[in-house]
């Protein structure tokens, strides 16, 4: 998908994935403001591509672009930083999961402000999962039924992420952390849509979603 070349700024249909996750995201009413982060080495692509989205929607939402860090860790609590200190409710959005639609906005924040700290969009698991020991042999099939695919964004309150962020950022998302501390995690209807594009035959997906009718 081009070598060199961050996930957020490949072309998808002539817009980077960046721009098709701005745009999905200004368009939640609940969003008062984002913040990007970026690498240093894009940073100023980051803004021109931000200030292109809230052109073309007439959006007033200030839009942040800051650079991130080494880990993905990092990189939210740069975000985290950048943000007003009257927001209390945070979306954290993978720009790969770029077309993933308004209303799985919508159902995350609804669920945040309802009182719940932590809420993920998420998906049924249709295939069989393994869970296999270090020498790949099978110690146990989870029921599918009780598992879920997790999507983007994810929606905390502020105060429960940042300690969760405190305690250390080695978890491939951010729930994990808040699980954590204990607290419990809602998981709410994602959507097809909100599928992750990390290869180009997921590009070759997305397109063909982004353009049917």
């Amino acid at each position: 998908m081009g070598a060199g070349v961050p996930k957020a700024f490949v072309p998808l249909e002539g817009v980077p994935l960046l721009g098709h996750a701005l745009r999905g995201a200004l368009s939640c009413a609940a969003v008062d403001e984002i913040a990007v982060v970026a690498p240093a080495s894009h940073r100023q692509q980051a803004h021109a591509i931000a200030e292109g989205v809230c052109r073309g929607l007439g959006s007033s939402t200030p839009v942040t672009v800051v650079v991130g860090g080494a880990e993905r860790g990092d990189s939210v609590a740069a975000g985290l930083r950048a943000l007003g200190a009257d927001v209390d409710v945070v979306l954290v959005h993978d720009a790969a999961r770029c077309l993933t639609p308004v209303d799985v906005f919508d159902r995350v924040v609804a669920g945040v402000r309802s009182g719940v700290v932590a809420v993920v969009p998420g998906a049924p698991v249709v295939d069989t999962i393994k869970q296999v020991d270090a020498d790949g042999f099978v110690v146990a099939t989870p029921d599918r039924a009780a598992l879920r695919a997790v999507q983007t964004p994810q929606g905390f309150r502020r105060d429960v992420l940042e300690r969760a962020h405190a305690g250390g950022s080695d978890a491939t998302d951010d729930a994990g952390l808040v699980e954590r501390l204990g607290e419990r995690v809602l998981v709410v209807d994602g959507d097809p849509r909100a599928l992750k594009v990390t290869t180009p035959a997921d590009l070759e997906a997305a397109a063909r979603l982004l353009t049917a009718p």
